[in-house]
C-alpha cells in the first residue's frame, strides 16, 4: 500500500497530546508503519559510563508515531493525499486540498518499442 508520507515531508501531527505540532520527517518504517519527525516525541535516554564513553550521560532522541497520525501540511494546513498517474505513466502525490504536486512517486516510463 503506497505512503503518504516520505522522508524530508513537513508534516503535522493530528492526534495526542503533540497535536499541531509542526516538523520534519527524519526516517519512515514501512514495516510497523511508524514515523520519526524532527524534534516531536521526544524521550530521553540515560546512557551508562563505557570505555568508549567513560562520562556515561544523557541524550535526548525522537521516538516513532505512527502513521496514521500524521498528514502532510500544504499553506500551513494538514491535508489527505492522492495518487495521480499521467498519461507519460509518471506517478504524482497530490494535496486534496489545493491540489498541489507534493512530489514524485516515479518518475515517466521509457515508451516501450512497437511490435513487429
Amino acid at each position: 500500500m503506497p505512503k503518504h508520507v516520505r522522508t524530508g515531508d513537513q508534516v503535522i501531527i493530528t492526534s495526542g497530546s503533540l497535536k499541531g505540532t509542526i516538523g520534519e520527517v527524519l526516517r519512515v518504517v514501512p514495516d510497523k508503519d511508524r514515523v520519526y519527525v524532527k524534534g516531536v516525541n521526544l524521550r530521553t535516554k540515560h546512557l551508562k559510563a563505557t570505555q568508549q564513553n567513560p562520562q556515561g550521560g544523557i541524550i535526548t532522541k525522537e521516538a516513532p508515531i505512527h502513521i496514521s497520525n500524521v498528514s502532510p501540511v500544504v499553506d500551513g494546513r494538514p491535508t489527505r493525499v492522492r495518487f495521480e498517474t499521467k498519461d507519460d505513466g509518471s506517478k504524482n502525490r497530490v494535496a486534496v486540498r489545493g491540489g498541489k504536486v507534493i512530489g514524485a512517486v516515479r518518475g515517466a516510463r521509457a515508451k516501450a518499442d512497437s511490435k513487429k
